[in-house]
Protein backbone atom coordinates (compact mmCIF):
# COMPACT_ATOMS: atom_id res chain seq x y z
CA UNK A 1 0.00 0.00 0.00
CA UNK A 2 2.93 2.69 1.16
CA UNK A 3 3.88 1.92 -2.68
CA UNK A 4 1.05 2.46 -4.61
CA UNK A 5 0.38 6.24 -1.94
CA UNK A 6 3.78 7.23 -3.77
CA UNK A 7 2.96 6.21 -7.01
CA UNK A 8 -0.83 8.27 -6.69
CA UNK A 9 1.24 11.13 -4.92
CA UNK A 10 4.02 11.22 -7.33
CA UNK A 11 0.73 11.18 -10.38
CA UNK A 12 -0.12 14.35 -8.89
CA UNK A 13 3.02 15.84 -9.00
CA UNK A 14 2.86 16.44 -4.68
CA UNK A 15 5.93 16.59 -2.65
CA UNK A 16 5.14 14.40 0.61
CA UNK A 17 7.20 17.44 3.10
CA UNK A 18 4.78 20.13 3.72
CA UNK A 19 2.37 18.30 1.07
CA UNK A 20 2.40 21.36 -1.65
CA UNK A 21 0.89 21.45 -5.16
CA UNK A 22 3.61 22.05 -7.78
CA UNK A 23 2.37 25.11 -9.25
CA UNK A 24 3.07 27.82 -5.92
CA UNK A 25 4.51 27.19 -2.85
CA UNK A 26 1.89 29.91 -1.18
CA UNK A 27 -1.32 27.55 -2.02
CA UNK A 28 -1.56 24.75 0.23
CA UNK A 29 -2.67 21.27 -0.67
CA UNK A 30 -4.54 19.38 2.01
CA UNK A 31 -5.21 15.85 0.67
CA UNK A 32 -6.39 12.85 2.51
CA UNK A 33 -7.25 8.92 1.43
CA UNK A 34 -11.49 7.78 1.32
CA UNK A 35 -12.05 4.43 -0.47
CA UNK A 36 -12.80 4.26 -4.06
CA UNK A 37 -14.08 2.00 -6.40
CA UNK A 38 -12.35 3.19 -9.51
CA UNK A 39 -9.70 0.80 -10.42
CA UNK A 40 -6.68 3.15 -11.43
CA UNK A 41 -6.72 3.64 -7.61
CA UNK A 42 -6.38 0.63 -6.17
CA UNK A 43 -9.30 0.40 -3.82
CA UNK A 44 -8.33 4.83 -2.87
CA UNK A 45 -8.74 8.01 -4.09
CA UNK A 46 -7.35 11.59 -2.81
CA UNK A 47 -9.68 14.27 -1.79
CA UNK A 48 -8.13 17.56 -2.96
CA UNK A 49 -8.14 20.35 -0.96
CA UNK A 50 -5.91 23.63 -2.57
CA UNK A 51 -6.30 26.82 -0.48
CA UNK A 52 -5.18 29.45 -2.88
CA UNK A 53 -3.31 32.06 -1.97
CA UNK A 54 -5.18 35.77 -2.93
CA UNK A 55 -2.19 36.24 -5.69
CA UNK A 56 -2.97 33.23 -7.76
CA UNK A 57 -6.66 33.77 -7.86
CA UNK A 58 -6.00 36.28 -10.02
CA UNK A 59 -3.13 34.58 -12.04
CA UNK A 60 -3.67 33.56 -15.19
CA UNK A 61 -0.87 31.90 -14.98
CA UNK A 62 -1.80 29.89 -12.15
CA UNK A 63 -5.21 28.19 -13.44
CA UNK A 64 -3.32 28.13 -17.01
CA UNK A 65 -0.67 25.79 -14.88
CA UNK A 66 -3.62 23.67 -12.88
CA UNK A 67 -4.77 22.92 -16.42
CA UNK A 68 -1.79 22.49 -18.90
CA UNK A 69 0.31 20.91 -16.27
CA UNK A 70 -1.27 19.39 -13.80
CA UNK A 71 -4.38 18.13 -15.76
CA UNK A 72 -7.27 19.81 -13.79
CA UNK A 73 -10.44 19.08 -15.28
CA UNK A 74 -13.37 19.31 -12.78
CA UNK A 75 -13.43 21.23 -9.94
CA UNK A 76 -15.32 23.58 -7.05
CA UNK A 77 -14.10 26.81 -5.94
CA UNK A 78 -15.37 27.76 -2.24
CA UNK A 79 -14.06 30.34 -0.40
CA UNK A 80 -10.70 30.47 -2.07
CA UNK A 81 -10.13 26.87 -1.62
CA UNK A 82 -10.35 24.67 -4.98
CA UNK A 83 -11.46 20.97 -3.66
CA UNK A 84 -12.63 17.66 -6.08
CA UNK A 85 -15.95 18.56 -6.76
CA UNK A 86 -19.27 15.60 -5.29
CA UNK A 87 -20.70 14.24 -8.73
CA UNK A 88 -23.96 15.94 -9.40
CA UNK A 89 -25.45 12.61 -7.07
CA UNK A 90 -23.70 13.74 -4.37
CA UNK A 91 -20.98 11.26 -4.62
CA UNK A 92 -16.72 12.69 -4.16
CA UNK A 93 -15.06 12.93 -7.91
CA UNK A 94 -11.35 13.33 -8.82
CA UNK A 95 -10.60 16.78 -9.43
CA UNK A 96 -7.49 16.11 -11.73
CA UNK A 97 -8.70 13.30 -14.41
CA UNK A 98 -13.29 13.09 -14.65
CA UNK A 99 -15.31 10.30 -14.30
CA UNK A 100 -18.43 12.10 -13.56
CA UNK A 101 -20.98 9.68 -15.44
CA UNK A 102 -24.10 10.68 -13.82
CA UNK A 103 -27.14 12.26 -15.12
CA UNK A 104 -26.66 15.45 -15.61
CA UNK A 105 -29.63 16.36 -17.97
CA UNK A 106 -31.36 18.66 -15.17
CA UNK A 107 -28.04 21.08 -16.00
CA UNK A 108 -27.62 23.77 -17.62
CA UNK A 109 -23.91 24.85 -19.17
CA UNK A 110 -22.52 28.20 -18.42
CA UNK A 111 -19.43 28.67 -20.39
CA UNK A 112 -16.56 31.29 -19.22
CA UNK A 113 -13.89 32.58 -21.89
CA UNK A 114 -11.67 35.72 -21.91
CA UNK A 115 -8.13 36.21 -22.69
CA UNK A 116 -5.77 35.86 -19.37
CA UNK A 117 -9.24 34.15 -17.42
CA UNK A 118 -8.14 33.33 -13.68
CA UNK A 119 -10.31 31.76 -10.92
CA UNK A 120 -11.26 34.90 -9.66
CA UNK A 121 -13.25 35.45 -12.43
CA UNK A 122 -15.14 31.98 -12.41
CA UNK A 123 -16.34 33.06 -8.66
CA UNK A 124 -17.18 36.54 -9.56
CA UNK A 125 -19.35 35.34 -12.62
CA UNK A 126 -21.27 32.67 -10.62
CA UNK A 127 -21.52 34.80 -7.67
CA UNK A 128 -23.48 37.65 -9.16
CA UNK A 129 -25.55 35.14 -11.31
CA UNK A 130 -26.18 33.52 -7.94
CA UNK A 131 -29.94 34.83 -7.92
CA UNK A 132 -30.41 32.88 -11.20
CA UNK A 133 -28.46 29.86 -10.71
CA UNK A 134 -26.95 27.39 -8.59
CA UNK A 135 -23.15 25.97 -9.50
CA UNK A 136 -22.84 22.52 -9.13
CA UNK A 137 -18.83 21.94 -10.56
CA UNK A 138 -16.49 23.27 -13.02
CA UNK A 139 -15.01 21.56 -16.13
CA UNK A 140 -12.56 22.83 -18.51
CA UNK A 141 -13.42 22.64 -21.87
CA UNK A 142 -10.18 21.70 -24.35
CA UNK A 143 -10.79 21.72 -28.24
CA UNK A 144 -7.66 20.25 -30.30
CA UNK A 145 -6.59 23.04 -33.07
CA UNK A 146 -7.98 26.22 -30.72
CA UNK A 147 -5.17 27.77 -28.33
CA UNK A 148 -6.17 28.19 -25.06
CA UNK A 149 -9.44 26.79 -23.19
CA UNK A 150 -12.58 27.27 -21.28
CA UNK A 151 -14.27 26.52 -18.33
CA UNK A 152 -17.67 25.11 -18.03
CA UNK A 153 -19.80 25.82 -14.84
CA UNK A 154 -22.69 23.18 -14.56
CA UNK A 155 -25.58 24.77 -12.86
CA UNK A 156 -29.11 24.78 -12.14
CA UNK A 157 -31.29 27.35 -13.03
CA UNK A 158 -33.72 28.81 -10.69
CA UNK A 159 -35.79 30.66 -13.30
CA UNK A 160 -37.53 29.62 -15.78
CA UNK A 161 -37.24 33.26 -17.40
CA UNK A 162 -34.99 34.61 -20.16
CA UNK A 163 -31.66 35.75 -18.20
CA UNK A 164 -29.66 36.91 -21.35
CA UNK A 165 -29.71 40.50 -19.65
CA UNK A 166 -28.46 39.49 -16.22
CA UNK A 167 -25.66 37.73 -18.42
CA UNK A 168 -24.58 40.78 -20.46
CA UNK A 169 -24.56 42.60 -17.48
CA UNK A 170 -22.02 40.33 -15.44
CA UNK A 171 -20.25 39.77 -19.01
CA UNK A 172 -20.07 43.48 -19.09
CA UNK A 173 -19.15 43.77 -15.44
CA UNK A 174 -16.13 41.53 -15.66
CA UNK A 175 -14.60 41.48 -19.00
CA UNK A 176 -15.39 38.02 -19.65
CA UNK A 177 -17.47 36.02 -22.44
CA UNK A 178 -20.55 34.07 -20.71
CA UNK A 179 -22.49 31.66 -22.76
CA UNK A 180 -25.35 29.60 -21.14
CA UNK A 181 -26.16 26.40 -23.36
CA UNK A 182 -27.92 23.01 -22.71
CA UNK A 183 -27.50 20.67 -25.23
CA UNK A 184 -25.62 22.22 -28.58
CA UNK A 185 -25.16 20.78 -32.17
CA UNK A 186 -22.64 18.18 -31.99
CA UNK A 187 -19.16 18.06 -34.22
CA UNK A 188 -19.80 14.10 -34.00
CA UNK A 189 -22.67 14.66 -36.45
CA UNK A 190 -22.57 16.26 -39.84
CA UNK A 191 -23.70 19.85 -39.46
CA UNK A 192 -23.83 23.92 -40.75
CA UNK A 193 -22.68 27.11 -39.96
CA UNK A 194 -24.16 29.51 -41.86
CA UNK A 195 -22.48 33.12 -41.73
CA UNK A 196 -23.11 37.04 -41.88
CA UNK A 197 -20.21 38.22 -44.30
CA UNK A 198 -19.77 42.09 -43.41
CA UNK A 199 -18.64 42.34 -39.41
CA UNK A 200 -19.06 38.69 -38.94
CA UNK A 201 -16.56 37.07 -41.46
CA UNK A 202 -14.71 40.27 -42.73
CA UNK A 203 -14.33 43.20 -39.87
CA UNK A 204 -15.43 45.48 -42.01
CA UNK A 205 -18.98 46.67 -43.88
CA UNK A 206 -18.13 46.39 -47.60
CA UNK A 207 -20.73 49.22 -48.66
CA UNK A 208 -18.51 51.66 -46.24
CA UNK A 209 -15.32 51.18 -47.68
CA UNK A 210 -16.75 51.39 -51.17
CA UNK A 211 -18.68 54.69 -50.29
CA UNK A 212 -15.41 55.83 -48.25
CA UNK A 213 -13.05 55.08 -51.30
CA UNK A 214 -16.21 56.86 -53.68
CA UNK A 215 -16.67 60.24 -51.81
CA UNK A 216 -19.95 59.69 -49.98
CA UNK A 217 -18.79 57.73 -46.83
CA UNK A 218 -20.65 59.50 -44.29
CA UNK A 219 -23.67 59.45 -46.06
CA UNK A 220 -23.72 56.03 -46.62
CA UNK A 221 -22.47 54.85 -42.92
CA UNK A 222 -25.01 56.79 -41.28
CA UNK A 223 -27.80 54.98 -43.70
CA UNK A 224 -25.55 51.69 -42.06
CA UNK A 225 -25.64 52.48 -38.72
CA UNK A 226 -29.41 52.62 -38.80
CA UNK A 227 -30.19 49.70 -40.68
CA UNK A 228 -28.10 47.41 -38.21
CA UNK A 229 -29.61 48.55 -35.20
CA UNK A 230 -32.87 47.59 -37.06
CA UNK A 231 -34.23 51.16 -36.97
CA UNK A 232 -34.35 51.43 -40.75
CA UNK A 233 -36.21 48.27 -43.40
CA UNK A 234 -33.21 46.72 -44.70
CA UNK A 235 -34.53 46.38 -47.87
CA UNK A 236 -35.30 50.24 -48.58
CA UNK A 237 -31.44 51.09 -46.76
CA UNK A 238 -29.51 48.90 -48.80
CA UNK A 239 -30.92 50.63 -52.25
CA UNK A 240 -30.48 54.00 -50.35
CA UNK A 241 -27.13 53.28 -50.16
CA UNK A 242 -26.78 51.14 -53.22
CA UNK A 243 -27.76 54.61 -54.46
CA UNK A 244 -25.08 56.87 -53.44
CA UNK A 245 -22.35 55.01 -55.26
CA UNK A 246 -24.01 55.67 -58.94
CA UNK A 247 -21.26 56.34 -61.06
CA UNK A 248 -18.31 55.11 -58.91
CA UNK A 249 -15.56 53.25 -60.41
CA UNK A 250 -15.93 49.71 -60.66
CA UNK A 251 -11.94 49.17 -59.47
CA UNK A 252 -12.89 50.54 -56.18
CA UNK A 253 -14.35 46.96 -55.51
CA UNK A 254 -10.99 45.47 -56.19
CA UNK A 255 -9.53 47.97 -53.93
CA UNK A 256 -11.77 47.07 -51.06
CA UNK A 257 -11.70 43.24 -51.73
CA UNK A 258 -7.42 43.35 -51.91
CA UNK A 259 -7.89 45.19 -48.35
CA UNK A 260 -10.23 42.72 -46.59
CA UNK A 261 -9.68 41.99 -42.61
CA UNK A 262 -10.80 38.42 -41.88
CA UNK A 263 -12.63 38.56 -38.02
CA UNK A 264 -10.31 36.54 -35.98
CA UNK A 265 -10.40 32.93 -35.53
CA UNK A 266 -12.33 32.83 -38.73
CA UNK A 267 -9.89 30.45 -40.46
CA UNK A 268 -9.61 28.53 -37.66
CA UNK A 269 -13.31 27.90 -37.24
CA UNK A 270 -14.02 27.21 -40.83
CA UNK A 271 -10.89 24.77 -40.76
CA UNK A 272 -11.74 22.76 -37.64
CA UNK A 273 -15.86 22.26 -38.66
CA UNK A 274 -14.86 21.12 -42.00
CA UNK A 275 -12.37 18.86 -40.76
CA UNK A 276 -15.53 17.05 -38.64
CA UNK A 277 -16.92 17.22 -41.52
CA UNK A 278 -19.77 20.04 -41.14
CA UNK A 279 -20.58 22.39 -44.08
CA UNK A 280 -19.73 25.89 -43.70
CA UNK A 281 -21.68 28.93 -45.95
CA UNK A 282 -22.17 32.71 -46.44
CA UNK A 283 -25.51 34.54 -46.77
CA UNK A 284 -25.13 37.98 -46.60
CA UNK A 285 -27.58 41.40 -47.20
CA UNK A 286 -23.74 42.27 -48.97
CA UNK A 287 -22.38 41.82 -52.49
CA UNK A 288 -21.42 38.71 -54.57
CA UNK A 289 -18.28 40.57 -55.22
CA UNK A 290 -16.91 39.78 -51.98
CA UNK A 291 -18.43 36.93 -50.72
CA UNK A 292 -17.59 34.92 -53.79
CA UNK A 293 -14.25 35.31 -53.17
CA UNK A 294 -14.45 34.84 -49.73
CA UNK A 295 -15.67 31.64 -50.39
CA UNK A 296 -12.78 30.60 -52.59
CA UNK A 297 -10.21 32.28 -49.77
CA UNK A 298 -11.37 30.49 -47.10
CA UNK A 299 -13.40 26.99 -48.56
CA UNK A 300 -16.62 27.82 -48.03
CA UNK A 301 -19.13 25.16 -49.06
CA UNK A 302 -21.60 28.55 -50.18
CA UNK A 303 -21.44 31.94 -50.35
CA UNK A 304 -25.21 33.70 -51.34
CA UNK A 305 -25.40 37.42 -51.75
CA UNK A 306 -26.28 40.72 -53.74
CA UNK A 307 -24.69 41.22 -57.17
CA UNK A 308 -24.12 45.15 -57.70
CA UNK A 309 -25.18 46.04 -61.43
CA UNK A 310 -22.08 47.52 -63.41
CA UNK A 311 -22.45 49.39 -66.31
CA UNK A 312 -19.27 50.50 -68.77
CA UNK A 313 -16.92 49.51 -65.55
CA UNK A 314 -19.23 52.22 -63.75
CA UNK A 315 -21.55 51.16 -60.88
CA UNK A 316 -25.51 52.39 -61.83
CA UNK A 317 -26.14 52.17 -58.12
CA UNK A 318 -28.71 49.36 -58.67
CA UNK A 319 -28.85 46.07 -57.21
CA UNK A 320 -29.53 43.41 -59.87
CA UNK A 321 -32.44 41.13 -59.13
CA UNK A 322 -33.46 40.03 -55.66
CA UNK A 323 -32.35 41.84 -52.34
CA UNK A 324 -30.76 38.98 -49.61
CA UNK A 325 -32.70 40.21 -46.85
CA UNK A 326 -33.76 38.43 -43.69
CA UNK A 327 -36.05 36.39 -44.74
CA UNK A 328 -33.81 34.95 -47.61
CA UNK A 329 -31.05 34.17 -45.12
CA UNK A 330 -33.43 32.00 -43.05
CA UNK A 331 -34.36 30.33 -46.31
CA UNK A 332 -30.94 29.47 -47.41
CA UNK A 333 -30.05 28.10 -43.90
CA UNK A 334 -33.42 25.92 -44.57
CA UNK A 335 -32.63 24.88 -48.06
CA UNK A 336 -28.84 24.40 -47.94
CA UNK A 337 -29.70 22.44 -44.75
CA UNK A 338 -31.63 20.14 -46.81
CA UNK A 339 -29.39 20.00 -49.96
CA UNK A 340 -26.84 19.06 -47.96
CA UNK A 341 -29.17 16.08 -45.79
CA UNK A 342 -28.10 18.20 -42.28
CA UNK A 343 -30.75 17.99 -39.73
CA UNK A 344 -32.59 21.19 -38.42
CA UNK A 345 -30.64 20.08 -34.85
CA UNK A 346 -27.00 20.57 -36.27
CA UNK A 347 -27.62 23.87 -37.71
CA UNK A 348 -25.82 26.97 -36.37
CA UNK A 349 -26.46 30.94 -37.49
CA UNK A 350 -23.92 33.45 -36.62
CA UNK A 351 -24.41 37.41 -37.28
CA UNK A 352 -23.93 40.57 -35.99
CA UNK A 353 -27.09 42.98 -37.04
CA UNK A 354 -30.57 43.00 -36.60
CA UNK A 355 -31.02 41.57 -40.17
CA UNK A 356 -29.13 38.33 -38.96
CA UNK A 357 -32.45 37.40 -36.40
CA UNK A 358 -34.60 35.72 -38.58
CA UNK A 359 -31.72 33.25 -39.75
CA UNK A 360 -30.48 32.44 -35.83
CA UNK A 361 -34.18 31.89 -34.41
CA UNK A 362 -34.35 29.31 -37.74
CA UNK A 363 -31.14 27.52 -36.71
CA UNK A 364 -30.32 25.21 -33.82
CA UNK A 365 -28.31 27.99 -32.18
CA UNK A 366 -28.47 31.31 -33.07
CA UNK A 367 -24.29 33.21 -32.45
CA UNK A 368 -24.11 37.00 -32.02
CA UNK A 369 -20.85 38.02 -32.39
CA UNK A 370 -19.33 41.41 -31.87
CA UNK A 371 -22.97 42.02 -31.99
CA UNK A 372 -25.40 45.27 -31.57
CA UNK A 373 -27.51 44.84 -28.20
CA UNK A 374 -30.48 44.11 -29.50
CA UNK A 375 -28.62 41.06 -31.55
CA UNK A 376 -27.52 40.09 -28.50
CA UNK A 377 -30.99 40.39 -26.27
CA UNK A 378 -32.20 37.94 -28.61
CA UNK A 379 -29.73 35.38 -29.80
CA UNK A 380 -28.84 32.12 -28.19
CA UNK A 381 -25.38 32.81 -27.11
CA UNK A 382 -23.37 36.25 -28.08
CA UNK A 383 -19.55 36.27 -28.44
CA UNK A 384 -18.81 40.09 -27.53
CA UNK A 385 -14.98 40.11 -28.06
CA UNK A 386 -13.72 36.76 -29.08
CA UNK A 387 -13.01 35.57 -31.74
CA UNK A 388 -14.96 32.71 -33.91
CA UNK A 389 -13.02 29.88 -33.36
CA UNK A 390 -14.27 30.43 -29.37
CA UNK A 391 -17.65 28.83 -30.80
CA UNK A 392 -16.13 25.67 -30.84
CA UNK A 393 -15.47 25.60 -26.53
CA UNK A 394 -19.54 26.47 -26.84
CA UNK A 395 -20.06 23.65 -29.10
CA UNK A 396 -17.54 21.26 -27.01
CA UNK A 397 -19.32 22.45 -23.44
CA UNK A 398 -23.02 21.57 -24.97
CA UNK A 399 -21.89 17.55 -25.77
CA UNK A 400 -19.81 17.76 -22.36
Amino acid sequence: MVAETNRLFNRYNLIKTGIRLGVSLNSILLCHWIPCAHSDCYGYSIVFEIKIADKDLCSHLYLSDLVRQQGLIDFTLIEGTLCRPKTLTGEPQSAFGSNVSDDQSNHSKLVIFTEGLHLQQLTQVTQALADYLELAFYRVIKVEGVSGFAVCAYVALKTPNNINTPIEDVAKRFSVEICLVNKTPSLAEPGLLLMDMDSTVIAVECIDEIAELAGVGEQVSAVTVLAMQGKLDFVQSLRTRVACLEDADESILQQVRDALPLMPGVANLVNILKSYEWKVAIASGGFSYFADYLQVRLNLDAAVANDLDIQGAKLTGKVQGNIVDANVKAQTLKSLAEQWSILPSQTIAMGDGANDLVMMNAAALGVALHAKPIVRQQADIAIRRGGLDSLLWVLAAGQA
